[in-house]
């Protein structure tokens, strides 16, 4: 229970930090607010942008310049959700036990709220240069953030798995576009983190690592799963990877082999956390419950 607590009041944190640079909902365009809103605000874990303030912290930094950052990496995630509901892609119709962005608002609303809220958070990350003396580092920031958003990132490995979708997979391909799908934005949490506190390039490259083998572990997670859980439990329709046709770690290596993966990547960051942030105890142990995590 004490776990659960010092998780929800994290969480609290980073809600009240993402709530803080929502646009108000009024003009023209209000819609097209409310459905980007809407978006972010269904739920989810905020574990993105936790990351990166205990990134922050765990590397020496103080201030509130890391904010921005933490509300813009989230939009961009919600975003990337929004898009991958959508009847072209995953043809979801419930996202955290809720209606997704497109089937409350339509499909034409919620291509644009996702394309908003992608535009929408390198506006708000520009926010940080009014916080800090080190423009350098708020540069920075943003450099890796778009990297990781990007064609090198997230983007470029969903276009790789919308393209192989009904086709066989290599496990070379597979693990591309995790890194690039799944780990790339956790990559990002830490890295900016790290960055933003004045963190050396040796440290920022840990940190990268780090999160990618939590990433990864997260995602083959995320198989099991979709192949073990039920909607109830896990917020969003289960079998879906089956239905779509996708090819996943639990396809190729079967539950036990994924298993074996999760815990392989999850040794090789918390040892390598530990040799570069033996005091980020709170950060650990995140990492470590979602691993485990059962939604």
């Amino acid at each position: 229970m004490e776990w659960k607590e010092e998780l929800q009041q994290h969480t609290k944190e980073a809600e009240k930090v993402v709530q803080g640079y929502l646009p108000e909902e009024t003009g023209h365009q209000k819609l097209l607010i409310e459905a980007s809103n809407y978006s972010v605000l269904v739920g989810g874990k905020r574990l993105r942008p936790m990351i990166m303030l205990e990134s922050f912290k765990a590397f020496g930094g103080t201030g509130n310049v890391v904010e921005p950052f933490m509300a813009a990496l989230e939009m961009i995630h919600s975003g990337s959700l929004v898009h991958d509901d959508l009847p072209c892609m995953d043809n979801d119709e419930y996202r955290r036990g809720n209606l997704t962005t497109w089937k409350k608002y339509g499909y034409d609303m919620a291509v644009l709220a996702g394309d908003k809220l992608f535009i929408y958070a390198f506006e708000i990350a520009a926010k940080a240069f009014a916080l800090t003396d080190r423009a350098d580092l708020v540069g920075k920031a943003i450099s890796i953030l778009a990297n990781k958003a990007g064609i090198y990132g997230m983007i470029g490995g969903q276009s790789v798995d919308v393209e192989y979708t009904d086709r066989p997979v290599t496990k070379s391909q597979l693990e591309f576009i995790y890194e690039l799908k799944t780990a790339a934005l956790l990559e990002a949490a830490m890295m900016i983190g790290a960055v933003l506190a004045g963190a050396d390039d040796n440290q920022v490259k840990a940190a990268e690592q780090i999160a990618h083998h939590v990433g990864m572990a997260f995602q083959i997670r995320d198989d099991i799963l979709d192949v073990i859980s039920t909607t109830e439990e896990l917020g969003k329709p289960v079998k879906s990877d089956e239905k779509n046709n996708k090819t996943t770690y639990v396809t190729i290596y079967g539950l036990d082999g994924a298993s074996k993966l999760v815990e392989e990547y999850s040794h090789t960051a918390m040892t390598l956390l530990d040799q570069v942030c033996p005091n980020a105890s709170f950060l650990k142990r995140l990492f470590e419950y979602l691993i485990v995590r059962k939604k």
